[in-house]
Protein backbone atom coordinates (compact mmCIF):
# COMPACT_ATOMS: atom_id res chain seq x y z
CA UNK A 1 0.00 0.00 0.00
CA UNK A 2 1.57 3.45 -0.97
CA UNK A 3 1.52 6.21 1.78
CA UNK A 4 -0.62 8.35 -0.97
CA UNK A 5 -3.90 6.25 -0.20
CA UNK A 6 -3.22 6.82 3.55
CA UNK A 7 -5.77 9.17 4.75
CA UNK A 8 -4.09 11.07 8.12
CA UNK A 9 -6.46 12.64 10.50
CA UNK A 10 -5.59 15.90 12.16
CA UNK A 11 -6.62 18.65 14.90
CA UNK A 12 -5.71 20.71 17.13
CA UNK A 13 -6.85 23.53 19.00
CA UNK A 14 -5.64 27.13 19.23
CA UNK A 15 -2.33 25.82 21.38
CA UNK A 16 -1.88 23.73 18.29
CA UNK A 17 -2.91 25.55 15.33
CA UNK A 18 0.46 26.49 13.88
CA UNK A 19 1.77 23.27 14.12
CA UNK A 20 -0.81 21.52 12.54
CA UNK A 21 -0.62 23.37 9.43
CA UNK A 22 3.10 23.06 9.03
CA UNK A 23 1.97 19.00 9.60
CA UNK A 24 -0.71 18.86 6.92
CA UNK A 25 1.97 20.96 4.24
CA UNK A 26 4.24 17.88 5.47
CA UNK A 27 2.39 15.07 4.68
CA UNK A 28 1.10 16.67 1.70
CA UNK A 29 4.69 16.95 0.86
CA UNK A 30 5.34 13.23 1.95
CA UNK A 31 2.26 11.76 -0.09
CA UNK A 32 -0.19 11.15 2.70
CA UNK A 33 -3.97 12.74 2.47
CA UNK A 34 -4.16 14.57 5.70
CA UNK A 35 -8.17 15.10 6.81
CA UNK A 36 -8.11 17.77 8.49
CA UNK A 37 -10.84 17.89 11.70
CA UNK A 38 -10.06 21.19 12.67
CA UNK A 39 -9.56 24.04 14.17
CA UNK A 40 -10.01 25.55 10.78
CA UNK A 41 -9.15 28.35 12.07
CA UNK A 42 -7.28 30.35 15.09
CA UNK A 43 -9.44 30.73 17.86
CA UNK A 44 -8.09 31.35 21.13
CA UNK A 45 -11.41 30.04 22.90
CA UNK A 46 -12.00 27.10 21.32
CA UNK A 47 -11.43 23.17 23.01
CA UNK A 48 -9.43 20.75 21.83
CA UNK A 49 -12.29 18.14 22.59
CA UNK A 50 -14.50 19.53 19.89
CA UNK A 51 -11.69 18.18 17.67
CA UNK A 52 -10.11 15.34 19.00
CA UNK A 53 -13.58 13.51 19.95
CA UNK A 54 -14.35 13.32 16.24
CA UNK A 55 -10.38 12.72 15.09
CA UNK A 56 -10.70 9.70 17.60
CA UNK A 57 -13.79 8.46 16.53
CA UNK A 58 -12.88 8.74 12.84
CA UNK A 59 -9.32 6.45 14.01
CA UNK A 60 -11.04 3.87 15.89
CA UNK A 61 -13.85 3.07 12.93
CA UNK A 62 -11.13 2.94 10.32
CA UNK A 63 -12.31 5.55 8.56
CA UNK A 64 -8.96 7.04 8.61
CA UNK A 65 -5.74 5.09 8.69
CA UNK A 66 -4.17 6.99 11.63
CA UNK A 67 -4.43 10.33 13.50
CA UNK A 68 -2.43 13.18 14.74
CA UNK A 69 -3.92 15.50 17.87
CA UNK A 70 -1.97 18.89 18.79
CA UNK A 71 -3.26 20.95 21.89
CA UNK A 72 -0.52 22.93 24.09
CA UNK A 73 1.18 20.19 25.86
CA UNK A 74 -0.48 17.63 23.95
CA UNK A 75 -1.53 15.75 27.57
CA UNK A 76 -5.22 16.95 26.97
CA UNK A 77 -5.67 15.89 23.48
CA UNK A 78 -4.26 12.14 24.48
CA UNK A 79 -6.87 12.17 27.81
CA UNK A 80 -9.56 12.65 25.26
CA UNK A 81 -8.51 10.72 22.56
CA UNK A 82 -8.13 7.55 24.94
CA UNK A 83 -11.45 7.95 25.96
CA UNK A 84 -12.95 6.30 22.84
CA UNK A 85 -12.75 3.03 22.77
CA UNK A 86 -10.43 1.49 19.63
CA UNK A 87 -8.05 4.47 20.52
CA UNK A 88 -4.69 3.97 21.34
CA UNK A 89 -2.89 7.00 21.60
CA UNK A 90 0.10 8.33 23.58
CA UNK A 91 1.91 12.23 23.90
CA UNK A 92 4.98 11.17 22.20
CA UNK A 93 8.30 13.61 22.22
CA UNK A 94 10.88 11.51 20.87
CA UNK A 95 11.35 9.37 18.02
CA UNK A 96 11.90 5.48 19.70
CA UNK A 97 8.22 6.10 21.33
CA UNK A 98 6.82 7.98 17.87
CA UNK A 99 7.57 3.93 16.30
CA UNK A 100 7.91 1.38 19.32
CA UNK A 101 4.45 2.76 19.92
CA UNK A 102 3.14 1.14 16.76
CA UNK A 103 5.06 -1.31 16.42
CA UNK A 104 4.48 -3.18 19.81
CA UNK A 105 1.31 -1.32 21.38
CA UNK A 106 -0.73 -0.38 17.30
CA UNK A 107 -0.68 3.37 18.32
CA UNK A 108 -3.00 4.35 16.10
CA UNK A 109 -2.99 8.14 17.11
CA UNK A 110 -0.19 10.32 18.08
CA UNK A 111 -0.45 13.49 20.57
CA UNK A 112 2.13 16.50 20.25
CA UNK A 113 2.30 19.62 22.51
CA UNK A 114 2.09 22.40 20.03
CA UNK A 115 3.74 24.94 22.58
CA UNK A 116 6.82 21.98 23.17
CA UNK A 117 6.88 20.00 20.36
CA UNK A 118 9.49 22.29 17.35
CA UNK A 119 8.78 21.91 13.88
CA UNK A 120 11.49 20.05 12.61
CA UNK A 121 11.17 17.63 16.06
CA UNK A 122 7.35 17.14 14.93
CA UNK A 123 7.71 16.16 11.56
CA UNK A 124 10.13 13.47 12.49
CA UNK A 125 8.32 11.74 15.29
CA UNK A 126 5.08 12.22 12.58
CA UNK A 127 6.91 9.73 10.10
CA UNK A 128 7.96 7.76 12.12
CA UNK A 129 4.60 6.95 13.53
CA UNK A 130 3.21 6.84 9.92
CA UNK A 131 5.85 4.25 8.96
CA UNK A 132 5.72 2.42 11.22
CA UNK A 133 3.96 -1.03 11.45
CA UNK A 134 2.71 -3.03 14.59
CA UNK A 135 4.86 -6.24 14.48
CA UNK A 136 1.80 -8.42 15.93
CA UNK A 137 3.66 -10.73 18.00
CA UNK A 138 1.78 -13.32 20.49
CA UNK A 139 2.70 -10.83 23.48
CA UNK A 140 1.91 -7.56 21.67
CA UNK A 141 -1.57 -9.70 20.95
CA UNK A 142 -2.24 -10.63 24.09
CA UNK A 143 -1.09 -7.71 25.78
CA UNK A 144 -3.63 -5.49 23.63
CA UNK A 145 -6.26 -8.60 24.23
CA UNK A 146 -6.09 -7.09 27.88
CA UNK A 147 -7.16 -3.74 27.23
CA UNK A 148 -9.86 -4.72 24.73
CA UNK A 149 -11.33 -6.24 27.26
CA UNK A 150 -10.86 -3.65 29.36
CA UNK A 151 -12.97 -1.27 26.91
CA UNK A 152 -15.68 -3.79 26.72
CA UNK A 153 -16.31 -3.84 30.38
CA UNK A 154 -18.69 -1.35 31.48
Amino acid sequence: MSSESFKIGICADHGGFELKERIISFLIKNQFQPVDFGAKELDNADDFPDYVIPLAKAVASKEIFRGIAICGSGVGACIAANKISGVRAALISEHFSAHQGVEDDDMNLICLGGRVTGYASAEELVLAFLNARFIGAERHLRRLQKIQNLENYS
